[in-house]
């Protein structure tokens, strides 16, 4: 252990090359001057921020067509990664950081009179998905760059991201997010790549001359995809991707026609129809029109990227046999399920392949990450409104379901309850289409996120279908990518790093193993609660600016930032506050633990009840806060529209990391990797990653509670009604009476009502029944938290033993095990791994 002899725990900073510095500021003054067309002295801050990124994209661009042209010209087979969400949030600095121009720049601005962070808070953060399966895209993509994967991202170029959210009298309001309101550097379009998207109409079936049954399509209605790329920067430079982004158009924009007689909405009638595919991400489903939206969103971006690949595909080898030994198609969930279909489409219709032939082609070419064990999550589309949107796709549907049916009754003869639920078709629910079902059959494997979550997956949601295709289902546990995550998040715990596990850990995450010798070391711990209190500072800031309430940064962070929703369980979170409030009412004078809880997360806008606990969290903070007796005790704290960059401040500054959902229902969690990598303390159940994360720190370093997932099972076989648990529990009583008796809503003592009777009567989600293990953790936490040296040595311990969580790990094991493409031997890690061992 060191002891006096320990280093200076600081990274002297190289000096600058004046030479290329002289360099960027030339460069930026000319995109100022020439591309936006303005001088400094008109400038505005996104005027100059719009000129640095331009500035900076000339430089990524050089290394894009470069890495382009050499994978090409080697013939290395390509990933083609499709998600209908991309989260990738603010590409600026992270675009700086990984081709290390980030000191340069700085100073260039600086010189040149601007502020390197203020023009950052001028790029809008591309909200293009919803929550963890977004960022997890978004991680994979930079990961695959920098392991020098020749790779495509393909999405939807969303008008509008994800809703703006806006906390009005404790209530969620949905805005709009113009995130392309100034334009957005970093995309280019590619007018020449426009695809025909098809919807509707009728199919005739004829025979050809060589006696083959051929099916001819006549849509009812085309619309075009048009193509935006945005340069994906791997790890110094070395290797760019593009993520394709689609934008849906009419090829007729106006009926002139229409227009000429007076008709001026429905001249442009066509153009707004098909606009309204890219308009906004996931439309409210619950009318048939939302539904309707929702599937012609994923068709399009299924279609557009597949007819894209196809044809690179074909510029390169002229035919299509060899597609598996060249393209690997990974589906991000179930929302591009629809490749299944339509690659057999297009074998088989356009390229006039053989079924059998076309069949073991789209097989070996797809793969499907699943990503949830929620069955009414796995997407199923109504026969009718396929039929009516899609009917080619229905009847390959169709015959691709014969085919496994009978493969299905050869398996298990006679056995019709088997055959029913390995079915694509539900005939139960009025008769619907499974895309998980779908995803599964049509792909050679099938991965789900988390150790656990893919054991679960053969034994719940596609029991039947590993019993049919045994071997087809691994695990690719999640990751994070640590440049953004630790480098850009977190610089002053990233120069502790550099001071103490070597450079290397730049490139090599697992050199953070040796930070595991400074543990215990004294002037380390100081070091890092300093970089620790730093960030709470600056979140304290930012709290105060955004909803006035002052918080005590020495005070313990309590942090669950999610998506909203009852698995996750924010209920339990606020209801344990509540408990804990009327414990410091029950005995003001005692030496409490200062805690400030810390909420953000959006609901889905058509999800009421989630919405009512945003309601309920507010008004719980509003009674918190405002009461003489919690003063330097407790403050509860809910930070509105939650998005990537605000997740980079909270994240660092948390000292305590909520996890907290019903076991068995988390399929993994990312948001819990970039917590302990960052140095806080993990409370949560045995679910999802929470699992590797503890036999990875040790489970001396996380706090524990609650039901494991099969007590779960067996508690919801018995019912789900709480009283027994209610009753065993004082606490739980008073917290739930006070909900329903308006203590924290005396202008409508009934709004809770809904939570209050399901907190009582319908526990689905455990609230209830691990309320008592969760409130008696959290007192653990809080004598934790009292020793001071013990708990820095735990949170330097996370940080530690955290290397086998970055995204360039999972990335690897798709590589090796699904896609079959190699990664480059310079990512490879070295030394340190070995010192793990």
């Amino acid at each position: 252990m060191p002891g006096s002899s320990s280093p200076d725990f600081k990274v002297p900073k190289p000096p600058l090359d004046e030479l290329a510095l002289s360099e960027i500021k030339s460069a930026i003054v000319a995109k100022l001057t020439l591309a936006i067309g303005k001088n400094a002295g008109q400038a505005t801050k996104h005027d100059w921020y719009k000129a640095a990124a331009l500035a900076l994209r000339d430089r990524i661009v050089h290394r894009w067509l470069m890495t382009e042209k050499e994978s090409y010209d080697s013939g290395r087979k390509r990933v083609y990664y499709l998600s209908l969400e991309f989260l990738i949030g603010r590409l600026f600095t992270d675009a700086l950081n990984n081709m290390g121009l980030m000191p340069l720049f700085e100073a260039a601005l600086g010189d040149l009179g601007v502020g390197l962070s203020d023009l950052r808070n001028c790029e809008p953060d591309a909200a293009l998905g919803n929550g963890g399966l977004g960022r997890l895209a978004a991680c994979f993509m930079e990961s695959m760059a920098t392991l020098e994967i020749p790779a495509f991202g393909y999405g939807i170029r969303y008008d509008f991201g994800l809703f703006r959210q806006i906390i009005s009298q404790g209530w969620q309001q949905e805005y709009p997010d113009e995130w392309l309101g100034f334009g957005n550097p970093w995309e280019l379009q590619r007018p020449e790549v426009v695809y025909q998207v098809h919807f509707g109409g009728s199919v005739e079936h004829s025979v050809d001359a060589r006696g083959r049954e051929r099916a001819i399509w006549y849509p009812g209605e085309t619309v075009q995809a048009v193509a935006y790329d945005t340069p994906i920067v791997g790890w110094r430079g070395k290797h760019v991707n593009a993520l394709r982004l689609w934008s849906a158009r009419a090829p007729d924009p106006l009926r002139i026609d229409v227009f000429n007689t007076g008709d001026y909405l429905g001249a442009s009638a066509h153009e707004a129809r098909a606009e309204a595919i890219c308009k906004f991400l996931y439309p409210n489903d619950e009318s048939p029109a939302g539904r309707e939206l929702r599937l012609r969103q994923e068709y399009f971006f299924v279609s557009a990227s597949l007819q894209d690949l196809v044809q690179r595909h074909l510029n390169a080898e002229g035919q299509l046999r060899s597609l598996a030994k060249k393209a690997a198609v990974q589906l991000n969930d179930t929302h591009p399920s629809l490749a299944v279909a339509e690659l057999m489409r297009l074998l088989i219709d356009h390229h006039g392949m053989v079924w059998d032939d076309a069949w073991e082609i789209t097989k070996a070419t797809l793969s499907y990450t699943n990503h949830t064990l929620l069955p009414e999550a796995l997407e199923t589309w109504p026969i009718e409104l396929f039929e009516r949107s899609l009917p080619r796709h229905l009847e390959i549907i169709y015959r691709i379901n014969e085919v496994h049916l009978n493969h299905a009754e050869a398996r298990c003869p006679g056995d019709i309850d088997f055959r029913a639920a390995v079915s694509v078709i539900d005939e139960k629910g009025g008769r619907r289409v499974r895309m998980g079902h779908l995803a599964f059959i049509g792909s050679h494997r099938i991965n789900g996120v988390s150790a656990m979550h893919s054991e679960l997956m053969k034994e719940t949601v596609f029991h039947d279908l590993h019993h049919l295709y045994p071997g087809r289902i691994t695990n690719k546990t999640n990751g994070i990518t640590f440049r953004r995550w630790l480098m850009l998040a977190n610089p002053g715990l990233t120069e502790l790093a550099r001071a103490t596990c070597g450079e290397g850990v730049l490139d090599d995450p697992t050199y953070l193993v040796r930070m595991e010798d400074y543990a215990g070391d004294a002037a380390f711990q100081q070091q890092f609660r300093q970089v620790k209190h730093r960030n709470k500072v600056a979140l304290a800031k930012l709290i105060g600016e955004r909803l006035g309430i002052k918080v005590n940064a020495s005070a313990l962070f309590d942090v669950q930032i999610k998506r909203i929703h009852e698995y996750k369980r924010q209920l339990l979170n606020v209801l344990e506050a509540i408990a804990l409030y009327h414990a410091i009412k029950d005995e003001p004078q005692r030496d409490w633990v200062p805690r400030v809880k810390i909420f953000a997360g959006k609901a889905a806008a058509s999800y009421r009840y989630a919405k009512l606990i945003i309601k309920l969290i507010n008004d719980v903070a509003e009674t918190i806060n405002s009461d003489p007796d919690t003063v330097g005790r407790l403050k509860v704290v809910f930070i509105p529209d939650y998005n990537v960059s605000l997740a980079e401040v909270i994240i660092p500054a948390a000292d305590l990391s909520e996890q907290i959902s019903t076991a068995g229902m988390e399929a993994s969690g990312t948001g819990n990797m970039k917590f302990a990598l960052n140095g806080a303390l993990t409370i949560g159940t045995l679910d999802g990653a929470n699992i590797e994360i503890r036999d990875n720190v040790g489970p001396e370093n996380i706090a524990i509670f609650g039901m494991d997932a099969l007590e779960v099972v067996q508690r919801r076989a018995q019912g789900l009604d709480a009283t027994d648990v209610i009753t065993r529990s004082p606490r739980l009583a008073r917290a739930i009476r006070a909900i329903e008796t308006g203590e924290f809503s005396r202008d409508d003592p009934g709004r809770f009502a809904a939570i209050s009777h399901a907190l009582r009567h319908l526990d689905h989600y455990m609230v209830s029944a691990d309320f008592e293990s969760y409130y008696d953790c959290q007192r653990g936490i809080d004598a934790r938290w009292s020793n001071s040296p013990a708990w820095t040595r735990a949170a330097i311990l996370n940080v530690a033993r955290m290397a086998w969580f970055s995204s360039d790990r999972t990335i690897r094991e798709y590589a090796e095990d699904i896609w079959n493409v190699p990664t480059s031997p310079a990512s490879q890690p070295t030394l340190a791994r070995q010192a793990q061992r």
